[in-house]
């Protein structure tokens, strides 16, 4: 590509600078139309080359590996922002339709004429605004005197004769017991019960054991690169079977072979080697009761996260959104999150992690949320005492018929023991079974089965006495 003029004649200095600086701003690289060609060809098998073959590319085209890279990244957008415009036009054409069909069917109502008297009816929305309304009083007075009658069983006396309490609001997926410790009983809890001892008791008012400073432009795009290089790994640990995977002898679990991922993964050893680190990976796969979307908006948002996992995750909180998503959707979303793991027992220490959660949009009804540690500089003075690295983990979401997913799960974290484990779960958690996949995916199937019943049994707009649905599930 040639960037000056091959005319001749003498310039100015001041229409020379400006040329010069014209010159600079056209400087830029265009593809040639065998270039091109080739890397749409690449694309069509491949969208999301690995390193070799981003190699093996600049090798035979004469690019540098980065501009391959940014490459396939602009035609993957392109690629989406094309069939979101296809989509937006049909949604469009529908939505044009049927707007019309409900001018069309509003006019004809208008010149409708009662049969009996011959004049125009009553105003239909009034008229089904208040049968609903009486309906729905008629049903909450019948729930009330059920209730009412069942609490003066065990009370002695009619309910209307209780002192008014404040209500208490408790989501449905919080199992841990210091929800529960008050409820049902009247006047204050026994001055004995020492709600600090129940599992998660205080988690809400609970710190973070070290607070970042405030992130800068540079930190913001080292965090971007971090977590587009993992979700490359995630994914291929994800695809990928054996040699990386291998079945177990003894449960026939996926088990990951150390040696085949430190071939296939090779990185620069950024830390020292301690030998008390141990390694657990898992990954499972299964069918939950849930749409895509909806697990998708839960898995951002740490307060639902919390309440998915309550067994599990006893502390999560977003530090900073890096990054919001592309297009008013969750696609390209980073969030600098931090969180704590737990096993429901005081004998059991927790785990920590600092991490960046990506979510990405891989096809249609495609998506995978991938975490990720991010390691702080050394000189903030908590780095070296974090005992919990989290590899590239997380789950791949396949929308299914019927608004079921298909999860396939991968846990792969860095542990330090600086002691053993108590004795009654150190098989447990040296199996891998106190935080693996498995245990992920066996509490998500539950709370969605859990969840699914509950809207098919109930009203999710009002509280049942075994608790109220949470307000955040509506979305499915």
């Amino acid at each position: 590509m040639e960037y000056g003029s091959g005319g001749g004649g003498s310039q100015s200095p001041g229409e020379q600078d400006g040329s010069d600086s014209q010159e600079r701003r056209k400087r830029y690289h265009r593809h040639t139309a065998n270039q091109i060609q080739r890397l749409e060809s690449m694309f069509k098998e491949c969208p999301h080359p690995d390193e070799k073959q981003r190699l093996q590319l600049s090798r035979e085209l004469g690019l540098a590996p980065r501009q391959i890279k940014f490459w396939f990244q602009n035609r993957r957008t392109q690629m989406k922002a094309q069939h979101e415009r296809a989509d937006n036009c049909a949604l469009r054409a529908d939505n044009d339709k049927i707007r019309c069909e409900n001018i069309a069917i509003r006019e004809a109502l208008k010149n409708v004429i009662c049969p009996s008297c011959g004049a125009p009816p009553l105003n239909d929305d009034c008229y089904f605004d208040d049968q609903k309304l009486r309906l729905e009083n008629a049903h909450l007075k019948e729930e009330l005197d059920r209730v009412s009658s069942i609490a003066a069983k065990y009370i002695g006396r009619p309910i209307s004769q209780l002192p008014p309490v404040q209500p208490i609001h408790i989501s449905s997926l919080d199992l841990s017991m210091a929800s529960y410790g008050n409820q049902g009983m009247v006047g204050p809890a026994p001055s004995s019960l020492n709600l600090d001892l129940l599992p998660a008791a205080g988690t809400s008012s609970s710190s973070m054991p070290y607070h970042p400073p405030c992130l800068s432009d540079m930190d913001k795009s080292l965090m971007s690169d971090i977590a587009s290089n993992a979700m490359e790994e995630f994914l291929r640990l994800v695809q990928t079977n054996e040699p990386l995977w291998l079945k177990s002898n003894v449960d026939a679990r996926d088990v990951l072979s150390c040696d085949a991922y430190e071939r296939m993964f090779h990185k620069p050893n950024t830390r020292p080697k301690n030998p008390n680190v141990r390694i657990e990976a898992s990954r499972d796969s299964g069918v939950v009761l849930m749409n895509t979307l909806a697990l998708v908006d839960m898995f951002m948002d740490p307060n639902k996260w919390i309440q998915l996992f309550p067994t599990i995750v006893s502390v999560a909180r977003t530090i900073q959104v890096i990054s919001s998503g592309m297009m008013g959707s969750c696609s390209g979303s980073l969030q600098l999150m931090y969180q704590e793991l737990q096993v429901l027992s005081p004998l059991v220490s927790t785990r920590e992690f600092y991490f960046l959660r990506y979510c990405q949009q891989i096809e249609q009804g495609t998506w995978a949320v991938m975490d990720v540690s991010y390691d702080f500089p050394q000189d903030s003075h908590y780095a070296p005492q974090f005992r919990s690295h989290r590899c590239p983990s997380g789950c791949l979401i396949q929308d299914m018929p019927d608004g079921h997913s298909k999860i396939t799960w991968v846990e792969h974290v860095e542990i330090e023991d600086k002691t053993l484990p108590h004795r009654l779960y150190r098989n447990l958690i040296y199996s891998g079974m106190a935080f693996g996949a498995e245990r992920w995916l066996t509490t998500l199937q539950r709370m969605c089965e859990r969840l699914t019943y509950l809207m098919a049994t109930s009203n999710p707009t009002r509280d049942n006495l075994g608790g109220g649905i949470s307000p955040i599930f509506v979305i499915m």
